[in-house]
């Protein structure tokens, strides 16, 4: 009896921390959930236009566990990073329906980036890179989200 007393006034009861944990998620900041990137070379849709400036968004639990059911993915496994960019790439360019055949057609350097892309995002929350400069090996960091290769 004695513990359930101390404890009580160290600490408010239940209800009352649910309600200020509520608070303070409320309290107007807000997480950022989708990035915009800039693909090195870009899609080429059917008319021959270049598509460079794209949007990916965060990924949830169902994106990553639904295509562990896609058939290409049990047929070969390397297809899951197509099925899994298609879902949560919302938009490259002026095409907005985004699928894994779109994926597909991207230039090997432009699917390698948005892998990358993706686990900035979704591991790490940002897309800068910390790199060192080659000449005077100073360290610094780079925003992996717009420019094209080489540029930053």
């Amino acid at each position: 009896m004695r513990r359930q007393i101390a404890a009580s006034a160290e600490a408010p009861p239940l209800s009352e921390r649910r309600s200020s944990e509520g608070r303070s998620s409320d309290s107007g900041e807000r997480m950022r959930t989708e990035f915009g990137f800039e693909l090195p070379r870009g899609y080429v849709d059917d008319a021959g236009q270049v598509h460079r400036a794209g949007v990916m968004r965060l990924a949830t639990a169902r994106d990553e566990l639904v295509p562990l059911r896609d058939d290409r993915v049990r047929e070969n496994p390397a297809y899951l990073s197509v099925v899994l960019l298609g879902r949560v790439v919302t938009r490259i360019g002026g095409v907005t329906d985004v699928h894994a055949g779109v994926i597909e057609d991207l230039f090997a350097s432009d699917l390698a980036f948005l892998q990358d892309f993706y686990r900035r995002i979704n591991a790490e929350g940002h897309t800068r890179a910390q790199v060192t400069c080659p000449s005077c090996a100073c360290d610094f960091a780079v925003d992996l989200a717009g420019g094209r290769l080489g540029e930053s």
